[in-house]
């Protein structure tokens, strides 16, 4: 048997061999045949998954919900203290000095990350700012949007906080931080597709054992996961859901 196991295309380029290691242990531990796919872009997911191609998903949390909800995909693990947090940033050399110094038509790189602009427009809420009255530009990538602040082809950008930590140096001391969110509920998330072919208690267990073995810490820090998978509940999975839909509202 062979499961496709999906990564969100949402990681930093540097953990792209952390997930390729991570594959071959969980293969090796658990004997189950993982195919890993890693879609480009977030359309591609949505094609893969759409497909019913994708068994196994590390999902973000506003993926997950849709998941969850429409698809009946089961939650089962996620990072371990390790959550979705967010940042806004603009060029080091730009007037802005706070958030609410952005204003109506202000320009935002953003990329395809919804959970990112979702909570972003949560923060963007004291400087009175909504989606309709910012022009959003549309970046493929962390680094792209990093470009465009630091040239003040934007006025802001929004990062993954993980994302904009593994920026170069150099690269972020050309940025100037102007809000960090710090919700701290919210995750990416490891889900099955509902098939009887899937051993989920199988699955469950070799995501737990990563990090009881020498060599494991490497691993996880390849990944920017350093604390390895915790599992989640579907109970704690339905508040989180719940925590996306007060955002949204």
């Amino acid at each position: 048997m062979r499961l496709n196991f999906l990564i969100a295309p949402d990681f930093s380029p540097e953990h792209f061999a952390g997930w390729h290691l991570l594959n071959t242990v969980l293969q090796r531990r658990s004997g189950i045949h993982l195919h890993l796919v890693t879609p480009a872009s977030a359309q591609e997911q949505l094609e893969i998954l759409a497909s019913g191609k994708a068994d196994i998903v590390y999902a973000n949390p506003f993926d997950a919900t849709d998941m969850i909800r429409t698809m009946g995909y089961v939650p089962f693990a996620r990072p371990a203290q390790r959550y979705d947090e967010m940042v806004i940033a603009t060029g080091v050399e730009s007037a802005l000095r706070q958030l609410e110094d952005l204003k109506p038509d202000c320009r935002i790189a953003v990329t395809e990350n919804r959970d990112v602009k979702l909570i972003g427009l949560r923060l963007l809420e004291p400087a009175d700012l909504n989606e309709s009255c910012i022009e959003w530009v549309k970046v493929d990538s962390y680094q792209a949007a990093a470009r465009k602040a630091i040239k003040r082809e934007v006025d802001a950008a929004f990062f993954l906080a993980d994302a904009y930590a593994s920026l170069t140096r150099l690269t972020r001391s050309q940025l100037r931080v102007l809000v960090e969110s710090a919700i701290s509920d919210i995750s990416h998330v490891l889900l099955a597709r509902p098939s009887a072919e899937i051993d989920l208690d199988a699955i469950k267990k070799v995501f737990a054992s990563i990090g009881q073995s020498p060599g494991d810490q490497d691993l996880l820090d390849s990944l920017g996961l350093s604390n390895g998978f915790e599992a989640m509940t579907q109970e704690e999975a339905e508040f989180m859901i719940d925590l996306m839909d007060t955002l949204l509202d």
